[in-house]
């Protein structure tokens, strides 16, 4: 009875719901990311803005856009739960890098291992479509996402309060997110493997009529050794991807809103990368980082969705783009937490409105994947950007120029947008019949 109660509570689905919300909540509360770049600055690590802003952070987008494909086949290929332990193992030597290293390619190896770490995401957000009934999904979803914000959260939080009355010092503060991880690497383990997932393994009733991309876990087909089949079986998969790629952009709905989100995503994380940079510049004394965690914290409290439509799209990232303006040209530190906190809020409305739109009429394994090309793309863009702007082979821009850029960025973005919306409208009611001519 005890071994039947074991094991039908370790394939419920609140069970895998519950170890995953886990596992996001202690990998996510990093209380030292709002102070990083104080850290890296200050006597800690002793490096040079010029160093952090030009030469360590730019090398965090190229490593991301090398290994994001990679891991999203490693992912699915695996089925998600290794990828997820060896997310938690690279988090951990991320944190230790920062902690007993201090020369500038110490800081590039940390900024490459957290690139593997982003890269992981996918498996934390698919993971869990893989073990419970689609009827759970949207619940499942709900509390996944709310429990990773909950962390950053009170990881901002908690930085804050032993920044503020000084109970710890960074490097103390760097052996507790050690610990949080360590948590998080202990419950990886516990969770089930799935028996499918969303491109490799699928089973025979969901995948499509002759796609020919699975058999049974367990058949002899799946286990042989031979490198033909398993060309030939990777080879299937790959071209299931390609038609399921054209299908979903053929949707000129959904190739709208990817763009937005391509676009937007790769502005919108050169901010959040740089923005502790420009809070330095704006207020170089040694209380300049006093109140980032508490910004960080409210604004991914104030982040919140609803369904809109292109107009919005324009207008919003208008104001995005109006807040880093701000943020670059007033020179006033509060002005700066204050824009940041409305351009962050602003973005985090907009992507989930994106999602939602996204969403609406695909299939899990379609998601996955629009997520994935989506991200790739505003990672090519950022990559661009980076080499471009930031990079000391580039222009090496400092981090006034660099802001001036990310925000005409934006401007751009909410010019071509509302563009759009104008013409569309024009059209739409130069193509009406007249009063007379509907009679006929």
């Amino acid at each position: 009875n005890n071994c039947y109660l074991l094991c039908t509570n370790y394939s419920d689905w609140r069970y895998a719901t519950s170890l995953l919300c886990t596992y996001g909540f202690f990998s996510t509360v990093k209380p030292l990311e709002p102070f990083l770049i104080p850290f890296l600055t200050g006597p800690d690590k002793n490096l040079t803005s010029e160093q952090v802003n030009n030469r360590i952070l730019p090398v965090w987008t190229y490593s991301y856009l090398a290994v994001l494909v990679p891991v999203f086949l490693l992912t699915d290929w695996l089925r998600y739960k290794p990828v997820l332990f060896f997310q938690s193992v690279a988090l951990f030597v991320t944190n230790a890098l920062l902690l007993w290293t201090k020369s500038v390619a110490a800081m590039q190896a940390t900024q490459f291992v957290y690139s593997v770490v982003t890269a992981c995401d996918v498996a934390y957000f698919s993971y869990i479509y893989s073990v419970i009934e689609v009827k759970r999904y949207k619940k499942a979803t709900s509390y996944i996402r709310s429990v990773q914000l909950l962390g950053y959260t009170v990881g901002s939080v908690l930085g804050q309060v032993l920044v503020s009355f000084d109970l710890m010092s960074y490097d103390n503060i760097l052996v507790l997110t050690l610990v949080l991880i360590a948590v998080a690497m202990v419950v990886t383990p516990l969770l089930p493997l799935p028996k499918k997932s969303m491109f490799f393994h699928r089973k025979n009733h969901d995948a499509p009529e002759d796609s020919g991309v699975d058999i049974h876990m367990g058949s002899n087909e799946e286990n042989r050794s031979d490198t033909q089949t398993s060309t030939r079986r990777f080879g299937k998969v790959l071209s299931l991807l390609w038609q399921d790629f054209v299908e979903c952009y053929s949707s000129h709905n959904l190739l709208i809103w990817s763009l937005w989100w391509a676009l937007a995503t790769c502005g919108y994380n050169q901010t959040v990368n740089y923005v502790q940079v420009l809070w330095e510049h704006v207020e170089p004394s040694q209380n300049a980082s006093i109140y980032n965690g508490g910004v960080e914290a409210v604004s991914n409290l104030l982040g919140s969705a609803t369904r809109w439509g292109e107009l919005y799209l324009g207008g919003l990232s208008g104001l995005g783009a109006a807040s880093l303006f701000l943020m670059t040209f007033i020179g006033n530190i509060w002005v700066c937490y204050a824009g940041y906190v409305v351009f962050k809020c602003l973005y985090t409305l907009l992507i989930t409105i994106a999602m939602y739109q996204i969403a609406a009429g695909l299939s899990v394994e379609r998601y996955a994947l629009v997520f994935g090309v989506n991200t790739f793309g505003a990672l090519v863009l950022q990559t661009i950007l980076v080499f471009v702007v930031v990079d000391s082979s580039g222009l090496g821009l400092g981090i006034i120029p660099q802001f001036t850029i990310y925000a005409s960025y934006f401007a751009a973005i909410a010019t071509v947008f509302l563009l759009r919306r104008i013409f569309t409208i024009i059209t739409s009611r130069s193509d009406r019949p007249t009063l007379e001519e509907s009679r006929f």
